[in-house]
């Protein structure tokens, strides 16, 4: 038995001298790296011997190359928030050209059909772009031209529609370098006009919102929907021959049961005019 004890105890040996012999080696190389100078080929193996040998140094290089990736991600993401909002301005600023190319296309469409008035017309008189509308009076417009440019109180005022000239109102305003138009639809403006069909005379009123009547046509007078209305030379303001619009509606008069009212729809679209043509002089009455 002793014989087989001092057997094992003397197969243990070489084992428990390893097991001492690697810290004093992992002491050694600790030792090396400290008294080593930082120069060259020394520098490079005591970096490598630091690596494999100090843990520390292990985790210290995966947390300095994860924080070196996500620096680098945040930049990514800063870069993608910033390169899309140039994308959003890009976009935005592409609408408002394509809006502002519209715009001068439908004005460009306007002036050609005014250049066709402007030659044809029979009336003397002046161009003038709407500056601004009456909040509180919506069918009265104020217009960049006055006295000085031959407009008076009580121009007729007439414009295009779909390239055909109509009535548009009648200045009740003028000052120096602006005038007031009230337009056809206004509850206050009025004038005296023809039927196309049987050329019976009555007088157009505005009516809001609403179809624009005319009253004290005779009861038995022929007139059907799509009839024009035309300025009548009996009008102390219009000249005659202006086309108002068109019959959209007929119905006997609530006051004056001898009489039809005729609804009008007027060429001009008093919501949408741009410019107008105000007959000056000797082209008025």
């Amino acid at each position: 038995m002793l014989s087989h004890k001092k057997k094992s105890s003397k197969k243990q040996a070489p084992g428990s001298r390893r097991r001492f012999l690697l810290p004093l080696i992992f002491l050694l190389a600790s030792f090396l790296l400290m008294i080593l100078p930082l120069e060259g080929f020394v520098s490079s193996v005591k970096a490598v011997l630091a690596y494999v040998f100090l843990p520390q140094v292990r985790a210290a290089h995966a947390t300095a190359k994860y924080a070196e990736n996500v620096n680098q991600t945040v930049r990514e993401l800063l870069d993608a928030h910033r390169e899309n909002r140039e994308l959003k301005q890009e976009i935005e600023m592409t609408k408002l050209l394509s809006s502002q190319a519209e715009a001068i296309l439908d004005e460009n469409g306007r002036l050609t059909d005014l250049l066709k008035l402007s030659r044809t017309h029979r009336w003397k008189g002046v161009w003038a772009k709407v500056a601004y509308r009456e909040p509180s009076q919506w069918n009265a417009v104020i217009i960049d031209k006055g006295l000085k440019d031959g407009i008076t109180e009580r121009s007729a005022v007439i414009s295009m529609e779909d390239g055909h000239e109509g009535l548009a109102g009648v200045v009740v305003e003028a000052a120096e370098s602006t005038a007031k138009v009230l337009l056809v639809r206004d509850e206050d403006f009025s004038a005296a006009v023809y039927l196309e069909r049987g050329k019976e005379e009555g007088l157009l009123t505005g009516n809001g919102p609403r179809a624009v009547r005319i009253k004290y046509i005779p009861l038995l007078t022929q007139v059907e929907k799509g009839d024009k209305v035309y300025t009548a030379a009996t009008s102390s303001i219009f000249p005659a021959g202006i086309l108002v619009g068109q019959v959209s509606g007929v119905r006997e008069d609530e006051s004056f049961q001898t009489a039809l009212t005729v609804e009008v729809t007027p060429l001009v679209r008093s919501a949408a005019v741009r410019e107008l043509f105000v007959i000056t002089g000797n082209g008025g009455k």
